[in-house]
């Protein structure tokens, strides 16, 4: 049906657990020197990250991180860069940039998880389930390298090499150049003194540590994403041998008994999904809550499920005998097919429970998870059409982060406040405390509110202006709003409790 088999594409031949680590998987390295470019954009990284980036506040400074990593990379020199990497280069940089337009913190953080996993995809070209699984954790892996590439320059000096002690120098004597006549202009014009003080970012006391630790994590990401660009360690070769195929029969009928369970559930929710609100009202002490929250997590597992069996199933089927490969696209579709509409229920679940009882963001949340999990069962009907997926673990990861694009593209946190807003103009419910605590992205829709529900959702929100490299679209346009007309800091208010 589709081919998780593709993981053992990376294998030829037996060979021993060292062989194949030291020479197939990573080649010792004893002789390659760091470019003076490379180590020279790491430390503008760093330094730029030390100064700019903050920790738990999105901002501009999170995209302009990611293009000093990526032109440390490129100032690697080879291998020269495919039309995949320039890709995978924009696809990082679009998921970093959501912290320069939501203020969502935990959306930030996924996106900044997806960028990671994407980046060390793209650096170390791996195509299989297993590489892409491990791809992440490379990094972790070449501070012992990383540390003898740059030693060997220092031994190997040449004309050109330029010491650490040297870049600390021009760094230092430029930083004092720019002070010292700095603030001799923002004296003589007090104008440009504060066009001054606004670009230079200044890092406080009680940040320093801060400043120094993150300055420090993104040189290293930088100089180890340089070195695995030119070294990459090759993870497909630990992808697992293809496992023992089996006769038709022994595959063929645990599927075919799955098959025919699950045709059993979707009959049953086929009619359930036609029934609406009134299989819910209709039966006795069945609440939305029970119906939805039980079920759809129960539907979750099952999907999720679903895949690892078809991935096992995939491995053990002879794709050599037609009989076999269509008996796969038979029964293995069907599963995909019918996988799908217990997708369908599972969202119909939550889309009662949501309508009884608002948005969250978890419900929202999960709304995309089985929305991506749908789509992953597309693909493999599609892959299993020609029986060949040595593309599938790519799909798959480029079909996750398309999804968690789009869901940054949504707006979650002003999209769930909009709804709620929506609700109580209905029901005239509203759960304070749980609409006070989203993000900035939130304002505008809560902004439509009556007073005093109006100041209960937003008195926390602040209106503190912020340098350039702070920048957040989405604080900018709450501050705009708050300014024109500010929270009253005296209403009274009343919070119900909130769901899950």
């Amino acid at each position: 049906m589709t081919t998780l088999t593709t993981d053992t594409a990376a294998k030829a031949g037996p060979t021993s657990r060292t062989s194949r680590w030291g020479v197939r998987v990573w080649r010792p390295d004893r002789t390659s020197i760091a470019p003076t470019t490379t180590v020279i954009a790491a430390a503008v990284a760093g330094l730029l990250a030390a100064l700019t980036l903050r920790a738990g506040t999105p901002s501009v400074a999170y995209p302009l991180a990611g293009i000093a990593v990526v032109g440390t990379v490129a100032a690697a020199g080879r291998p020269r860069p495919t039309r995949g990497h320039l890709v995978a280069a924009v696809t990082v940089l679009a998921l970093l940039s959501v912290a320069a337009i939501r203020g969502a913190g935990w959306l930030v953080t996924l996106c900044v998880i997806a960028g990671w996993t994407v980046g060390s995809v793209a650096l170390l070209g791996v195509r299989t389930w297993t590489g892409i699984g491990l791809a992440p954790a490379a990094a972790w892996l070449t501070p012992g390298r990383v540390t003898g590439w740059l030693r060997r320059r220092r031994r190997r000096g040449t004309g050109s090499a330029i010491r650490a002690g040297r870049i600390a120098g021009v760094v230092t004597i430029t930083a004092v150049l720019i002070g010292v006549f700095g603030l001799l202009f923002a004296g003589a014009d007090p104008e440009f003194g504060r066009l001054l003080g606004g670009a230079v970012p200044t890092v406080r006391t009680d940040d320093l540590s801060a400043a120094i630790v993150t300055g420090t994590a993104v040189a290293a990401v930088s100089l180890a994403s340089a070195y695995l660009w030119r070294r990459p360690i090759r993870l497909d070769a630990l992808a697992p041998a293809a496992g023992r195929r089996l006769p038709a029969w022994e595959w063929a009928v645990p599927v075919l008994a799955l098959d025919l369970l699950f045709a059993g559930f979707v009959a049953m929710q086929v009619r359930v999904m036609f029934a609406g609100d009134g299989h819910v009202l209709s039966t006795p002490d069945l609440t939305y809550a029970d119906y939805a929250r039980q079920g759809f997590w129960q539907l979750c597992a099952v999907t999720a499920l679903t895949l690892i069996v078809i991935a096992v199933a995939v491995r053990r089927i002879d794709l050599v005998v037609r009989r076999d490969r269509m008996l796969a696209r038979l029964l293995l579709g069907s599963l995909c097919v019918l996988s799908i509409v217990v997708v369908a229920s599972a969202l119909h679940r939550m889309s009662l429970y949501e309508n009884a009882f608002g948005y969250t963001r978890l419900r929202l949340a999960v709304w995309v998870v089985e929305l991506w999990f749908g789509t992953v069962f597309a693909v493999l009907l599609i892959a299993g059409i020609r029986m060949r997926g040595a593309l599938l673990p790519r799909i798959v990861l480029g079909s996750a982060v398309a999804a968690l694009l789009a869901f940054a593209a949504v707006n979650p946190d002003g999209y769930i406040a909009d709804r709620n807003v929506d609700r109580y103009e209905r029901t005239g419910e509203i759960d304070v405390t749980y609409l006070r605590g989203l993000s900035v992205d939130a304002v505008p829709a809560l902004d439509r509110l009556p007073e005093p529900l109006r100041s209960c959702t937003l008195i926390a929100t602040s209106t503190r202006p912020d340098a350039w490299y702070e920048f957040n679209a989405g604080r900018a346009r709450a501050r705009d709003i708050l300014q024109e007309w500010p929270a009253d800091p005296l209403a009274v208010c009343v919070s119900p409790s909130a769901g899950w």
